[in-house]
């Protein structure tokens, strides 16, 4: 289905994106890897040249979401490079581990700005290319934490939260042009996002808490978010945990969802001293 496609994906360095990079590349799909460790992408880009069964190699395009000066540039080198842009994947972000007391309030925004606004940015630049070519199709990778408060994740499910908003505002306004719009929702996956994580005072986390090391595989993870997107679906639910049941009971049973939550943040400090 995606043969010949032009896919580009930011945070393909690691992760959720290197992997639906791979997963692309074996669809024959024309990858765009984005994110800002140049030397990091050169290895996706190996990777996925060995599987590919597309036109060509995949191409590689250092990016900062949060230098928006900078995004309309890139959105003109990338279709220089291949083309058009069939699809965007917004997929950059950051996480967080620590308590709403002990997080400092440039950490919360240094969140929203790689989160929030950087992908409002990239989507806006894109947007009128995609209008040009006559469609196209915009994902945003958000959270569960998208949908449900989670304790030591406040800025975290607060940026999810509004982009989970956006991207669904957004969808009213794009069916006309004939793009498509999806969120991803992904739950525990075993990536290195709390590694990465900030914690209040800005400072990464530096470990993989109980959780993600429970998660998913993310190749599995890849695999099921394809199989959506082909589909078209406007939302993907993806993960293999209890974290997932959540989603309906917070719909059906917030109270409920509530008080496991409470009893969530008691486990979560206590295993993975969360501060």
């Amino acid at each position: 289905m995606y043969n010949d496609k032009v896919i580009w994906i930011t945070g393909a360095s690691s992760g959720i994106g290197k992997s639906l990079a791979l997963e692309f590349a074996r669809q024959g799909a024309t990858v765009i890897l984005s994110a800002r460790r140049a030397d990091a992408l050169a290895e996706v880009k190996a990777a996925c040249d060995t599987v590919s069964s597309g036109r060509g190699a995949s191409i590689v395009l250092p990016m900062d979401v949060t230098d928006e000066a900078s995004l309309p540039k890139c959105v003109t080198d990338a279709v220089a490079a291949a083309g058009r842009i069939d699809m965007l994947i917004n997929n950059a972000g950051i996480s967080q581990r620590s308590s709403c007391l002990n997080t400092d309030m440039a950490t919360y925004r240094k969140i929203f700005e790689v989160d929030v606004f950087g992908q409002i940015a990239l989507t806006k630049a894109v947007l009128p290319q995609m209008i040009a070519q006559g469609g196209g199709h915009l994902v945003i990778t958000a959270s569960v934490a998208g949908k449900i408060g989670a304790p030591f994740r406040t800025g975290y499910c607060a940026a999810k939260h509004a982009v989970v908003g956006f991207f669904d505002a957004l969808r009213t306004e794009v069916d006309q042009h004939n793009i498509q719009v999806s969120t991803i929702l992904p739950g525990f996956i075993r990536t290195e996002l709390s590694e990465n994580a900030m914690t209040g005072d800005g400072s990464a986390f530096g470990k993989t808490d109980s959780n993600i090391a429970a998660g998913m595989d993310p190749d599995e993870c890849a695999r099921v978010i394809v199989k959506g997107l082909s589909k078209g679906k406007p939302e993907i639910g993806v993960g293999s945990g209890v974290e997932m049941h959540g989603l309906w009971i917070k719909r059906f049973f917030p109270s409920v969802l509530f008080k496991l939550m409470n009893k969530q943040y008691a486990r979560s400090a206590k295993e993975d001293g969360f501060v």
